[in-house]
């Protein structure tokens, strides 16, 4: 399936149960594993569940494969591997705690500059 159009089906699957602050993020020139990452929240632990469900089901109703499916147990974090395009659903805390998007949206040469500059301070 055409990256563009997973994308395209994975953001609306989120915002069908209201998934906020959705960031679709090109990871091409970081990683080699997987093009793209997606990341949304969600207020409740049923919530983030609900989410990640969705965009398994959309995915797969349009031709796409799921991978696989982690973190539904707790449902603070839920990753749904969807080869080309990795999604996380998370709730606040976990997001800001973990902040995928700064690490996501920097190559690793740019993070070791980031830290010697930070260190030389």
């Amino acid at each position: 399936m055409d990256i563009r159009k997973l994308q395209k089906i994975v953001v609306s699957a989120l915002e069908d149960i209201k998934g906020k602050d959705i960031q679709v993020i090109n990871t091409a020139k970081v990683s080699s594993m997987f093009d793209c990452v997606v990341i949304a929240t969600g207020d409740s632990n049923r919530q983030v569940r609900a989410l990640a469900r969705n965009v398994s089901e959309k995915a797969r109703e349009a031709g796409g494969e799921v991978i696989s499916m982690e973190g539904e147990d707790s449902g603070e974090w839920v990753l749904v591997d969807l080869g080309d395009i990795v999604v996380h659903v998370m709730q606040p805390t976990v997001r800001q705690y973990y902040n995928l998007e700064e690490l996501w949206q920097t190559t690793p040469a740019q993070r070791r500059k980031a830290v010697e500059q930070a260190a030389a301070k």
